[in-house]
């Protein structure tokens, strides 16, 4: 999770990472800025805080309090917003509605869990273009990024290895690796084995 403020709002805009799903909550918090229970949030700024919740559940997790003996949500970092106090309080309202880290609306993304470059080589200019790609992206995906350097991509055919790819499955499913773990228990350079995507000019008068 991390924090950003920006000028033009009045107010601290979150994002968090729960479980590789991107939060945006300020929203939720625009109301809370200055309440102590934004500290907890607010610490582990830069943080992955998928564990605070439980995997299953994708619920916050839960002990049973020294106390009370009673089943209560575990934060050890102290109460955050959404989460309800472990005894009976006068100031809590109990009607919050979905809490954020539930609430589909504030979900912006996913995480990626690895992140690979590639090389892609217009055979017909011989321009070359190293992208940033996500695993879980679709050939057709990166194709969307790749018509910033060529609105015209669409008129290509994309080989790896003088075979189609098919643009509808992602890099590994077109059996395009990645070895990065490889290459780093060798000592290699990683810039100097980046796949390369070759695409072959198809004239069919598309338009840019």
């Amino acid at each position: 999770m991390y924090v950003l403020s920006a000028q033009r709002y009045d107010f601290v805009k979150v994002l968090g990472v729960v479980h590789f799903h991107i939060r945006v909550v300020h929203t939720a918090f625009c109301a809370l800025v200055g309440d102590a229970l934004l500290l907890p949030i607010i610490e582990c700024a830069g943080k992955d805080i998928s564990c605070w919740f439980d995997p299953k559940t994708k619920d916050v997790l839960r002990y049973i309090h020294p106390l009370t003996n009673c089943v209560s949500y575990y934060t050890p970092r102290g109460r955050f917003v959404h989460v309800p106090p472990a005894s009976p309080r006068s100031d809590w309202v109990s009607i919050i509605g979905r809490p954020w880290w539930r609430d589909e609306r504030y979900e912006v993304g996913l995480l990626s869990v690895k992140t690979r470059w590639i090389r892609v080589i217009n055979t017909l200019t011989s321009q070359e273009q190293h992208l940033e790609v996500c695993s879980e992206e679709t050939l057709a995906q990166i194709l969307q990024r790749y018509l910033h350097y060529n609105s015209h991509t669409c008129s290509y055919t994309w080989k790896h290895d003088g075979a189609s790819l098919d643009m509808s499955r992602t890099l590994s499913e077109n059996n395009i690796p990645n070895d990065d773990h490889q290459l780093e228990q060798l000592r290699l350079d990683h810039s100097l084995f980046i796949p390369a995507i070759f695409l072959h000019f198809n004239d069919d008068l598309t338009k840019g």
